[in-house]
């Protein structure tokens, strides 16, 4: 049995697990430490002596509704909690998953927003392809439309991982999963021009692994490639909720609706299940939905 004492030292032992075994991104492994740590404090304020039974872990995500948590982010923190009582089990720490008969909050699906053609065109001509910055920027659009890459994955890529001969990009995913995804004949172009004259400029002699650079000579953020795209996206008209994900929406949208089969998106998305990948259909559905209200005569 788990005491109170060695709560904390369970749950860096699941964190451990959680980096070390499966392998998961810095970004899940920072929301799984905070859920923990959210989830310690309220067993320290309860003054618990043993692992929280059912009931408590129940109490527990009636705490976060109150706090005004939405229900994507109390099923967030159930699937964290799930994962360290599942890792309790297995290290025989525990006799049963306390959290094996609660259910996950019920959640709306929300289609996923993406852009037309015509404002894709706009914002892939957005940076002014003459300067350095401009020429990196519109590359890094260029790729992360073609290849519906997650903004984490744009960012980390290697020069390694491109092979503009065989025009394929090496992309490394969620868990450490790698995937090669094809470069359009656009990309690849923009992909030329940047590497022949944009990356050098920036990096003043400086010499980086990374694909994508600053002109301080280190990698591009995540941070830095959602600034730089809300800005090209206000210059293309684009005023409100542009992300990468919307971006990355819009690669898939515009697949299915070019007649791509689900297999190949979710192949090249890195989706590990095709339920995550058949999201999509809904929005073609309702796309091809309006265009018949619209058009046709007895709609």
């Amino acid at each position: 049995m788990v005491t109170e004492g060695s709560l904390n030292a369970a749950a860096a032992a699941f964190l451990t697990f959680a980096r070390v075994e499966k392998g998961l991104s810095a970004h899940t492994l920072a929301s799984y430490s905070l859920d923990m740590k959210g989830f310690l404090e309220f067993c320290g304020s309860r003054k618990m002596d043993s692992i929280p039974c059912a009931g408590r872990v129940g109490e527990y995500l009636d705490t976060l509704y109150a706090r005004g948590l939405s229900s994507r982010s109390v099923a967030r923190h159930l699937t964290t909690l799930r994962g360290f009582y599942r890792f309790l089990v297995a290290e025989g720490r525990i006799g049963e998953d306390a959290t094996a008969l609660l259910s996950a909050p019920r959640q709306w699906q929300n289609l996923p927003k993406y852009l037309t053609s015509q404002q894709v065109g706009d914002l892939l001509r957005a940076p002014d392809g003459a300067r350095p910055g401009g020429c990196r920027d519109r590359a890094m659009l260029e790729v992360l439309y073609a290849c519906g890459l997650r903004v984490s994955e744009l960012c980390s890529l290697k020069l390694t991982d491109l092979d503009l001969e065989l025009g394929f990009l090496r992309v490394t995913g969620k868990g450490g999963k790698q995937r090669l995804v094809p470069v359009g004949r656009k990309a690849q172009e923009a992909m030329r021009a940047y590497l022949a004259s944009g990356r050098g400029a920036l990096l003043k002699l400086k010499s980086s692994h990374y694909l994508f650079v600053t002109n301080r000579g280190g990698a591009m953020t995540r941070q830095g490639f959602w600034k730089l795209l809300g800005r090209h996206g206000r210059k293309a008209g684009i005023l409100r909720n542009l992300t990468p994900h919307v971006v990355r929406h819009s690669f898939a949208t515009h697949l299915l609706e070019g007649g791509a089969d689900l297999r190949s998106v979710q192949t090249m998305l890195g989706h590990s299940d095709i339920a995550t990948t058949q999201i999509y259909t809904h929005v073609v559905r309702t796309r091809l939905r309006s265009v018949v209200d619209r058009h046709h005569p007895r709609a």
